[in-house]
């Protein structure tokens, strides 16, 4: 059995506008790497961090949170050690947090000959992913652990579904550098919504599931939208209506906030008309005088990989 593991543990899009909560897809391009090793000295170490300056004490850090919640279930003579090389930044809206909550516990798996399935992974994530949100949801945990599209039926008990992908879906995503934490977004959210509000939102997120399963990309234009959430939300993301209309006039089937933003994303039939949507959305950012990077990829489908 390996002592030693590298693995990509990929950035996630939840939500998916009408879904808060309980939708997200799974990212092929974008994603942190992680290496775990067995170590003699009983415990979790956090030994290297690149890329963001984030904290060094196990319990204070997301993968650490997720690696001792894992390692207090077992019974073992050893530790492991924890390298993070972070590519997503946090506060991005793209499942940074995630990323590191799962490749911890997704790695210790492997190593240990994979005694744990992967809802029960996601469950140790959870309580790592709770360090930054300020609240226990999977929405970008099970993507990452599942791939493709995840529906969240439940989080205590924790059930999740996992829905078809359409072949020929792509994503577009701007990050604007700027930082939205999400327990500040989530500040914004509503605690009351309308009647009528909340009946638009399930019809629509029951017709997205449903376009899904059909591959049918017109109704997934029709039902990728979000009358509750986004409003509020968007007020924070510069220009957001404007990259919003853009990418649909360049034949975007639907455009809404990544997470709790600041990024962006977009869904098109077809890599061609994705890079079109990437064209639309730079060309108005590029005028604003703030740096953000912009990505193209298909849906991941298979999730967290060893490398």
């Amino acid at each position: 059995m390996k002592n030693e593991i590298k693995i990509f543990s990929p950035a996630t899009v939840a939500n998916v506008a009408c879904g808060f909560d309980v939708l997200g897809f799974c990212l092929d391009t974008i994603g942190d790497e992680m290496v775990i090793r067995k170590t003699s000295k009983k415990g979790i170490y956090i030994t290297k961090i690149k890329g963001f300056d984030l904290p060094y004490e196990a319990e204070l850090n997301v993968a650490g949170v997720s690696a001792l919640a894992m390692y207090d279930t077992l019974d073992i003579d050893f530790g492991f050690e924890i390298e993070i090389y972070k590519h997503i930044k946090p506060g991005s809206g793209i499942g940074s947090s995630a990323a590191s909550a799962v490749g911890s516990v997704f790695g210790m798996n492997e190593l240990l000959g994979k005694p744990f399935n992967k809802t029960q992974l996601t469950e140790f994530a959870i309580k790592g992913e709770a360090v930054a949100s300020k609240c226990e949801h999977a929405d970008n945990l099970a993507p990452a652990i599942f791939g493709g599209f995840t529906l969240v039926k439940s989080v205590s008990p924790l059930d999740i579904l996992e829905i078809p992908t359409p072949m020929d879906l792509y994503t577009t995503i701007i990050h604007p550098q700027i930082e939205i934490k999400t327990s500040e977004s989530r500040a914004l959210l509503p605690k009351d919504v309308p009647l009528r509000d909340a009946i638009t939102q399930w019809a629509n997120f029951g017709s997205l599931i449903h376009a899904l399963h059909m591959s049918d990309y017109e109704l997934i234009k029709k039902s990728i939208r979000d009358v509750i959430i986004e409003p509020q939300r968007s007020k924070l993301i510069p220009k957001f209506d404007e990259v919003k209309s853009a990418a649909i006039k360049a034949g975007a089937l639907g455009c809404s906030i990544s997470g709790s933003g600041p990024s962006i994303f977009s869904l098109s039939k077809g890599l061609e008309t994705a890079n079109k949507v990437k064209d639309a959305m730079q060309s108005v950012y590029s005028k604003l005088g703030i740096e953000f990077d912009i990505h193209v990829s298909k849906i991941n489908v298979d999730g967290i990989k060893i490398l």
